[in-house]
């Protein structure tokens, strides 16, 4: 991998805060994991009776586990829109565009959307998968107010494919991130009033229906939209998908000044052995990582 694919994947991972990693429940554990491990490339760094840990490189990026009682989640509840796995490079995106033709996956949508080239898809249970590439930061249409300039645009799949490396896979690159998250939620405004208000991301850019929050002037490390799910409820606990996901934090400076807010405002806040556990107004968990010692 070269250097300047490093700082790509870095520049989303080197913020003050990013995404850490992601924890679905599943119903079929076998299935689930070798999806993300054939389609993905993703590598099993862990495995035990009730879950499998997988990632790139020695890092572990998603957490699946399964529970007797769960239940598929509607389509309209809070929880998961999408992963977003984020390739160093766009030769990596390319190369993985064309492992997926050899295994005839089929894709929801393909966008670029100036900052990014996006391709979407969803695993055999139906949580949401981006797969992306940033384009360089000094490449980005930055607006007066510190926020970025961001469409919807078509992608040009067929390019891209003929761009790809005419060699065998490899698997995920040890340097791909989860580069964001994209959640479902039942309000934007709450969603505003606690990512931005509690969390101290900022908002970057706004769709219909749609906030983008990053720290330290990425796109977004986190989304929150209500396209299926406007009004939705607070998780169970027995529900599919997405039980928590992490934040991870580069300064803990930053981490210092969300945990005083959230005991300014009276959120309830456990310790857990990866670090500072909450919910949000969706009974989405979510975990505060410190940096390492």
């Amino acid at each position: 991998m070269t250097a300047a694919s490093n700082e790509l994947t870095s520049f989303a991972t080197s913020r003050p805060v990013h995404v850490g990693r992601a924890h679905l429940v599943v119903r079929d554990l076998d299935t689930m994991a070798g999806f993300y491990e054939k389609a993905l490339g993703m590598k099993r760094l862990e495995t035990s009776e009730s879950g499998v840990e997988l990632g790139a490189g020695d890092h572990v990026l998603l957490t699946l586990t399964t529970r007797g009682d769960a239940a598929p989640a509607p389509r309209n509840a809070a929880g998961l829109f999408h992963n977003a796995f984020l390739m160093p490079d766009r030769a990596e995106l390319a190369h993985w565009l064309a492992h997926t033709a050899n295994l005839g996956l089929q894709f929801d949508g393909a966008s670029d959307h100036l900052v990014s080239e996006a391709i979407y898809l969803s695993d055999p249970e139906g949580n949401g998968i981006e797969v992306y590439r940033d384009r360089k930061p000094e490449e980005w249409t930055y607006l007066a107010d510190g926020t970025v300039e961001m469409d919807t645009r078509r992608l040009d799949l067929q390019a891209l494919y003929d761009s790809a490396a005419k060699t065998p896979w490899a698997g995920m690159s040890p340097d791909a991130a989860l580069g964001h998250i994209h959640l479902q939620v039942g309000n934007v405004p709450e969603a505003d009033r606690f990512y931005e208000g509690v969390l101290g991301l900022k908002k970057m850019a706004s769709y219909p229906g749609a906030s983008f929050y990053a720290s330290g002037s990425y796109h977004h490390h986190v989304a929150a939209n209500i396209w299926n799910s406007r009004n939705a409820p607070a998780r169970t606990g027995a529900m599919t998908g997405l039980q928590d996901y992490e934040l991870a934090f580069n300064d803990k400076a930053v981490l210092d000044g969300v945990l005083a807010t959230l005991e300014g405002l009276e959120i309830k806040v456990g310790r857990t052995a990866r670090g500072y556990h909450l919910r949000d107004p969706w009974g989405i968990g979510l975990t505060l990582v410190a940096p390492a010692a």
